[in-house]
């Protein structure tokens, strides 16, 4: 902390001492609320939804709209908003990002502006990060907004579209964020006004922010379509691949290093995540695909097949970046270990890991429409974030969304005690001090979460560990629909749980066991179905007798439950609460955080410590060199650990590295697709109009005269004349659509004569007089039907075929910096031209398709 900071407090310090008269405002009308009936309080909703009406804004009304929420809270669920969490609903009404430890209710936080925003009538968007979270939230939090008289809706996949649609004329509504992003492509792929489900994008809380808007960001959010059949060149370039002796370095230091005559065939550069041919590996390449150069322009798909393929071998980690299930190829998210069912890699990456793993190949695709996680929550007027962990990204949050972060104090003091890593050595030495360990808490009954960074060396932890018989329970991408009811029970008496990384998992620790959880296990035992547990365990309104019986059963066992747990957790409180042992540092500093705010929640106890090794990757690949000479000079074996305080700075340093590479590429990624997103708004705001009922009919023979200028420009001559020749062949199309047989017969000279603008003119009020007469052939309202038809037709079609082409400009940009020229400033250049030559396209693809259509002989006879 600087000086400043000290004498006057960190920025999120002033931003909460700012708003303090605020809560005060705020608890100063809980006794005026709390002397209401039902009736009078739920009445309060429309007193303030007139007050709204009368002028007054949201910021004018907020006091006594989150003391009537608070209130209602505590009515509905037994939940009372301590003053910190008025603090985190505030902020997150600014529109800025909430930092709220582990266990301080943040789920009960959103619901206070949630409330509010919910009272304009313009809709919320509550994110959350799974279906579960999504589901039981909005029942959940659904008690207190169905108690005010707003209304609640749950998006979800494969949901009815009537449903769906339903859920987003609600108040409130939850889902996830993918499914948030899929419905907005997806409305903007709709034909009919009828058939899209969002209203608009108002305000946004998004729960877990830096997992969904930094993690996420750097896969956008694709819908496509099966295309041709997959190339037989990825089974080619994978089996290629395969023979090639590979390298593996730590850094691209290394790899510069190396003599040109190296005897291996491919580097694979872990620093970087990149896979390259040798000189030798090019001359095998030509070889085996009979080629005299590989980098001539028309092996550019080969090329491209190639380094897939070395990308899928040297680069894709099978139960680490990917996982085989029911012969599919499915993608772990490196940042939550949750598995990403209909999520593929892009640009063949997918169907490169098919061909190594020997699974079938899918077909490939076509891109109907995309998008980045950055710049579909940009389209939000309002958005704001909650999670335990941001402060570590404030620049990037900043930079890309223009969100604050303010970290919020804690309910009670944190008392977890975050003890300094411990360095070994090699992985064998830090494997054996891990076990040893969690032998030591099992056996004095200290329960211990175990964090891993992948599904690899969660199982061979897991091994270890059942060779020692310490009972265990997993938790990883395999085994992720046990995920809470596994979470629940870790701080259990003498309970080792072995997880890759925690965020976003949405269930509390609680020391002792959760009894909401026995419960449940209890009622499965007794022949209970999943089902009705569900219904009996839910928050959801329901009249069914059935399902009364069952909640009354469950609240009786829980209680019962509740009072074994409370006896059990001073027993764990003595023990020093939940230990949180981490197993390597992750690559960036926020999920460590994330691991050890899993402990000490709600002023608990708790410890925290990290074990490493220098063979960890972070280590090896950022930070080795110079923690190992330091262990040298201290003469350190394998099985002695060194105290990690004099190592921090080596560590935080790999860290930061790590993180400003990521930084980097979901920067790169979103400089791609704003070019992509300033043409997506031109496209998506036309296609909006149409579907709107806008009477294209003036637009369209805007069109018309741009067609014929643009089509009169293109034949002119070096001198910029038209020839009587060159003009006939221009007129054949026109003449086949609306041009009468004695019509512009003209010579040279007279077209010398009329010049550029008067000809245009005259061809145009020949096209005019055309429409006219095809527009009398079927009617004037069908043909303003067929008008807007054709115009979305065509809109759609040239939009994904110009999709396909940026994509296929954005694989090869790269390497114009071997030019010496930007890649970006070049994509945006050329992808301007491109998306002109696509307006064009549009614009005379809907001209000759109106002017090409015939009404039906029976209509065509009738209107004769």
């Amino acid at each position: 902390m600087n000086i400043f900071e000290k004498l006057f407090g960190t920025s999120s310090q002033r931003e909460v001492k700012a708003i303090m008269p605020i809560v005060d405002k705020i608890e100063s009308l809980s006794s005026k609320y709390a002397n209401m009936g039902d009736g009078e309080l739920q009445g309060q909703t429309d007193a303030l939804r007139a007050r709204l009406s009368a002028g007054e804004t949201l910021d004018d009304i907020l006091p006594d709209a989150f003391a009537v929420c608070r209130e209602a809270a505590r009515r509905v669920l037994g939940m009372y908003p301590y003053r910190v969490q008025l603090i985190g609903g505030i902020i997150l009404h600014q529109g800025r990002i909430a930092e709220m430890r582990t266990g301080e209710g943040k789920t009960l936080v959103a619901a206070l502006p949630a409330f509010l925003n919910g009272l304009s009538g313009k809709g919320v968007h509550v994110v959350t990060v799974n279906d579960y979270l999504a589901k039981r939230d909005s029942e959940q939090m659904g008690k207190i907004y169905r108690f005010l008289g707003l209304t609640v809706g749950l998006i979800y996949q494969n949901q009815p579209p009537f449903e769906k649609m339903a859920a987003y004329k609600a108040d409130i509504t939850y889902g996830t964020n993918n499914e948030f992003g899929f419905d907005y492509l997806r409305d903007n792929m709709s034909v009919s006004r009828e058939g899209q489900v969002q209203r608009s994008h108002r305000f946004a809380i998004v729960d877990e922010v830096d997992s969904i808007l930094i993690d996420e960001a750097r896969t956008p959010l694709i819908i496509s379509g099966q295309a041709e059949a997959a190339s037989p060149m990825y089974m080619m370039a994978d089996q290629f691949v395969q023979s090639l002796k590979c390298r593996r370095i730590a850094s691209v230091d290394a790899k510069e290093e190396e003599a040109p005559d190296i005897d291996v065939d491919y580097i694979v550069d872990e620093k970087a995540r990149t896979a390259t041919l040798t000189a030798r590996g090019i001359r095998k390449a030509e070889a085996a695909f009979h080629v005299k150069n590989l980098g001539d322009i028309e092996n550019t798909t080969l090329v491209h097949h190639i380094n897939q393929a070395l990308r899928a071998r040297g680069v894709m980690r099978r139960d680490i970046d990917y996982v085989v299930r029911n012969g599919e190829v499915v993608i772990v998210d490196e940042f939550t270990g949750r598995v990403m069912p209909g999520r593929r890699y892009n640009e063949g990456l997918h169907q490169a890991i098919e061909a190594k793993e020997g699974v079938q190949i899918a077909n490939e695709s076509k891109t109907y429409a995309t998008i980045t996680f950055q710049n579909f929550f940009r389209l939000y007027d309002k958005l704001s974030g909650m999670t335990g962990t941001a402060m570590t990204e404030r620049e990037e949050f900043g930079n890309t969304y223009c969100l604050d972060v303010v970290e919020i104090p804690t309910n009670k003091p944190v008392i977890r005690k975050d003890h300094p890593d411990a360095v070994y050595r090699t992985a064998a030495g830090k494997l054996r001090a891990i076990v040893e360990k969690i032998e030591d808490c099992h056996d004095r009954g200290q329960p211990v979460l175990v964090g891993t960074v992948s599904i690899e060396k969660s199982e061979e932890l897991s091994k270890l560990l059942r060779q020692k018989g310490i009972p265990h329970n997993v938790l990883n991408a395999k085994n992720h629909e046990h995920e809470a009811r596994i979470v629940a029970q870790a701080g259990k008496l003498g309970a080792v749980t072995v997880a890759t990384n925690m965020a976003g998992r949405g269930t509390d620790i609680m020391l002792g066991g959760n009894p909401e959880f026995l419960a449940r296990e209890e009622m499965l035992k007794n022949g209970v179905s999943e089902k009705l547990l569900a219904e009996a365990a839910s928050y959801a309104d329901t009249d069914n007798e059935e399902i009364l019986k069952l909640r009354r059963e469950y609240v009786e066992t829980e209680a019962k439950y509740r009072l074994q747990t409370s006896t059990a957790a001073k027993a764990v409180q003595l023990l020093g609460g939940l230990f949180i042992l981490g197993t390597e540092r992750h690559e960036a500093r926020r999920i460590d955080n994330q691991l050890r705010g899993r402990a000490g929640r709600q002023g608990d106890p708790g410890e925290s410590r990290f074990y490493l090794s220098l063979e960890d990757d972070i280590m090896r690949l950022f930070g080795a060199g110079r923690v190992e000479g330091i262990l040298d000079k201290l003469g350190v074996d394998d099985d002695t650990p060194i105290d990690a305080k004099i190592l921090s700075g080596a560590i935080e340093s790999a860290q930061r590295q790590v993180e400003s590479q990521h930084f980097q590429a979901r920067k790169r990624v979103l400089e791609y697709d704003d070019v992509m997103n300033t043409q997506r708004k031109v496209i998506y705001e036309q296609r909006q109009q149409v579907l709107d009922g806008l009477d294209v009919h003036e637009q369209i023979l805007k069109m018309l005269h741009k067609v014929i200028r643009n089509n009169i420009l293109a034949n002119l001559n070096e001198n910029m004349e038209l020839d009587a020749l060159r003009f006939q062949e221009m007129l054949k199309p026109y003449r086949a659509m609306w041009m009468l047989p004695d019509e512009f017969h003209l010579t040279t000279e007279e077209l010398k004569t009329m010049g550029l603008d008067k000809l245009t003119e005259a061809l145009y009020e020949s096209a005019v007089a055309g429409y006219q007469r095809k527009e009398n052939e079927f009617g004037t309202e069908q043909f303003r039907q067929l008008e807007r038809l054709f115009l979305l037709r065509s809109i759609d079609k040239n939009w994904m075929d110009h999709l396909d082409a940026m994509e296929e400009l954005k694989k090869g940009i790269t390497l114009r910096a071997y030019a010496q020229t930007d890649p970006v400033v070049a994509y945006k250049k050329e992808g301007y031209d491109m998306f002109e030559a696509t307006v064009d396209a549009i614009k005379m693809e809907t001209i000759y398709a109106l002017f090409s259509i015939h009404p039906p002989k029976e209509e065509a006879k009738n209107s004769a």
